[in-house]
């Protein structure tokens, strides 16, 4: 999860990044009911019916081009949003949250129409949820997303891809 503003050097290394890794991708993106299916089989959850949130993930998706055109025609968003619960494998994401995000729910929103997801309040499931779903065709041909995939391989999988 990037929490910085980008600068050169992390521009650059992107680019040596994806240079590397890019011929030994294929595209291997997991489906929205994949990346939901992990999630509950990971994490205690509680579904969260609060429409404020399912209506930032649906406008995340439909503000933002490289969402949208991920959108069948005719098809709006379907959000799904859980709070994980403090207690068994989520009480060790609370335990490790970065300092900007110290204390705050850690709240997970999935589009179960492209895959979209969002986390507020953990850089590190945000990072194990990227790794999970992987990256489509479209995502291979940006620097930043195969970048990250990389780094997020490499801290849950202990390898280079």
């Amino acid at each position: 999860m990037l929490l910085q503003e980008p600068t050169p050097e992390l521009l650059e290394r992107w680019k040596t990044v994806y240079q590397e890794y890019r011929p030994r991708l294929s595209p291997n993106r997991k489906s929205a009911g994949e990346l939901v299916g992990y999630l509950q089989g990971s994490y205690p959850l509680q579904e969260v019916q609060d429409e404020k949130w399912k209506r930032i993930v649906e406008l995340s998706v439909l503000e933002n081009d490289c969402f949208a055109e991920r959108l069948p025609d005719g098809v709006q968003p379907d959000p799904a949003v859980f709070l994980i619960r403090r207690e068994e494998r989520g009480e060790k994401l609370y335990r490790d949250q970065d300092e900007v995000f110290s204390g705050i729910p850690i709240v997970v929103g999935i589009d179960r129409v492209t895959g979209y997801f969002q986390v507020e309040g953990s850089s590190l499931l945000w990072d194990e949820l990227f790794a999970f779903r992987g990256l489509d065709e479209t995502d291979l041909d940006n620097a930043y997303l195969v970048a990250e995939y990389v780094a997020c391989k490499k801290r849950f999988n202990g390898c280079g891809v």
